[in-house]
């Protein structure tokens, strides 16, 4: 593990060697006086005070004398009280025979992380890490649906299309309120995630309260192995182009960029590029994606704490710049989708239409450790290329189109129709008349 830990160091060289002869002469000192016929009290504040100390410094754990940064403490911090807590544990707890040191351990860095109060700043213990790699990869176990933290309350950012979640009728913007009869109001995401994913063929019931609803339901879900490719396409009628993409995982740079070589060799008129229900994923990614429409200038902007930014520029390949483009968002695009539709409406590359996106705008950090554990830390927040807080602001789209509860029970599809319909109005060279709503 990196060496990073803000620990205090108690004794050095001499002065350790100072202290330890102090105890030695303090016991002798006992010793003698007990034989000699008087009384020493072990009670003594001077002994008590002693013994404290350095019983910190016998310990056997390590990590408890690395020495803090310079700078990254901002106040004298006794680590003094963190080890007096965990031998209460160790001691006092009722089932402490069977709590390892090592969940204690992976326990403390979590409540570390959990301190910070942002729920996209966790830390994942080995075997956490590898099931999100393996969903970055676009292999993993579950019900297929991407959660996160909106005003404080778990909710389905987006069901993956033809997985377990959207089967059993979960929906973007679906509020979950317990998990198992757990209720995920104290939950952390990253708590609520390890909940409701779990081994394929099992079940998890989520308690769920709709947009637009006043009573909860139970929805039970039996999870599965969920393994997509995070994009699909199809020609349309009139040579329109859909591109679906899912995620912004490990697949999509390469899918996409067969999708855009298959578009240059045909005699495609226009694109729908369909990023609802996608939660993001890698920000270089995003970037590939938005620089085929943008040949240069910043793509999206971090800021960070203190005021400074980066701005990461279009790679200049764009080779659809020239072709009519639609790009559809809901309130389950997030994050990655945000900065590519984000950018391609402030460049004026793309109509955006539907509903306004989920508003995750901020930078997450992977730090893996030598353990294999790692942790997610937020380190800037996204803006778009015209400066405008994604975080704060969402992406709003230009054409707004609903697509409620009664379209998909009816299997009606207003967005993609309206989408076809400009797209055709905008071949045939026809006034659209869109209103601005940004």
């Amino acid at each position: 593990m990196k060496n990073n830990s803000h620990y205090v160091v108690r004794e050095k060289g001499s002065h350790i060697l100072f202290r330890v002869s102090i105890i030695v002469l303090v016991l002798i000192l006992m010793l003698v006086s007990f034989g000699s016929g008087l009384y020493f009290s072990g009670k003594s504040q001077v002994v008590k005070d002693l013994a404290r100390e350095e019983a910190i410094y016998l310990g056997k754990l390590t990590g408890k004398y690395s020495e803090a940064k310079e700078g990254n403490i901002q106040q004298d911090i006794d680590f003094g009280l963190f080890w007096e807590l965990w031998d209460s544990l160790k001691e006092k707890y009722v089932d402490g025979e069977g709590m390892s040191d090592k969940k204690l351990f992976y326990g403390a860095l979590k409540g570390i992380t959990e301190a910070v109060g942002d729920p996209y700043t966790v830390f994942m213990d080995p075997q956490k890490t590898r099931s999100f790699n393996e969903s970055m990869s676009g292999t993993f176990e579950g019900i297929g649906a991407e959660v996160g933290m909106k005003d404080g309350i778990l909710t389905i950012i987006a069901p993956l299309a033809g997985m377990p979640a959207e089967k059993a009728g979960l929906k973007a913007g679906d509020m979950v309120l317990a998990v198992n009869e757990e209720s995920s109001r104290d939950m952390t995401l990253d708590e609520a995630v390890n909940k409701i994913r779990g081994e394929e063929g099992t079940d998890v019931t989520l308690t769920i309260l709709s947009q637009n609803s006043e009573e909860t339901k139970d929805i039970i879900i039996t999870r599965g192995i969920i393994k997509v490719e995070s994009i699909k396409v199809e020609i349309l009628d009139g040579n329109i182009y859909k591109i679906e993409i899912s995620n912004f995982n490990d697949d999509t740079e390469m899918l996409f960029n067969e999708a855009v070589e298959e578009i240059i060799s045909k005699d495609i008129k226009g694109i729908i590029l369909d990023l609802r229900n996608n939660p993001g994923g890698y920000l270089d990614t995003s970037v590939e994606v938005s620089s085929e429409w943008i040949e240069s200038g910043p793509v999206v902007i971090e800021k960070f704490s203190d005021g400074s930014d980066r701005k990461y520029e279009a790679r200049g390949s764009a080779r659809l710049k020239d072709y009519l483009t639609v790009v559809l968002v809901n309130m389950g695009s997030a994050s990655a989708s945000e900065i590519v539709s984000g950018a391609l409406q402030d460049y004026g590359r793309a109509i955006i239409l539907g509903e306004k996106t989920f508003g995750k705008g901020s930078v997450q950090s992977l730090e893996p450790f030598s353990d294999g554990s790692s942790v997610k830390i937020t380190v800037a927040k996204w803006l778009t290329p015209n400066g405008k807080s994604i975080s704060e602001e969402g992406i709003s789209p230009d054409v707004e189109v609903e697509y409620t509860l009664e379209d998909y029970k009816q299997d009606k599809t207003p967005q993609m129709d309206e989408a076809i319909k400009i797209l055709n109005k905008m071949i045939n060279g026809e006034d659209l008349n869109l209103g601005n709503n940004n």
